[in-house]
């Protein structure tokens, strides 16, 4: 995927099992996906974290971040759980959604690859992110492309 294609809707769903769906996310906002490898390791848990610690700016702009890896429901909600996130995490078991993202890995013990996506109201496709060392990179890049949307 590329900055303006179109985002298919998809549903999946969330660390306390509630299926969550794209279009209705985005009813209230822009959405900021990121892709992460795995729960509770330590890159995932510092990107994670970076994220909800921007919160309040991500409200500034008037989008929702949303977290997404292949982890089981039961993970996810036991990364929430620990470290107090206050947005989803989606649960992509089997890799159709990263996939459709084109963020789904082949072979090897990584799933997916660590991509941020900002989409738009109209699920057009503002900005992908990509960094598998920078963890601090996808949140503040995702915030700066919403920055300059208002303006």
């Amino acid at each position: 995927m590329k900055p303006g294609d179109h985002v298919d809707d998809f549903e999946l769903p969330d660390q306390t099992g509630t299926p969550r769906r794209l279009s209705t996310l985005l009813a209230d906002g822009p959405v900021v996906l990121f892709f992460y490898p795995g729960a509770m390791t330590y890159g995932c848990t510092k990107e994670s974290c970076h994220f909800r610690d921007l919160g309040a700016e991500f409200a500034t702009v008037g989008a929702q971040r949303v977290g997404i890896s292949a982890d089981p429901v039961d993970k996810q909600a036991e990364f929430a759980d620990k470290h107090g996130f206050d947005y989803p995490l989606l649960s992509d078991p089997e890799r159709v959604v990263a996939r459709k993202f084109g963020v789904a890995r082949r072979f090897g013990p990584i799933a997916v690859k660590r991509t941020t996506f900002v989409i738009d109201t109209d699920q057009t496709l503002l900005a992908d992110i990509h960094s598998e060392v920078n963890m601090n990179q996808h949140a503040d890049k995702a915030l700066e492309v919403l920055r300059s949307r208002q303006t």
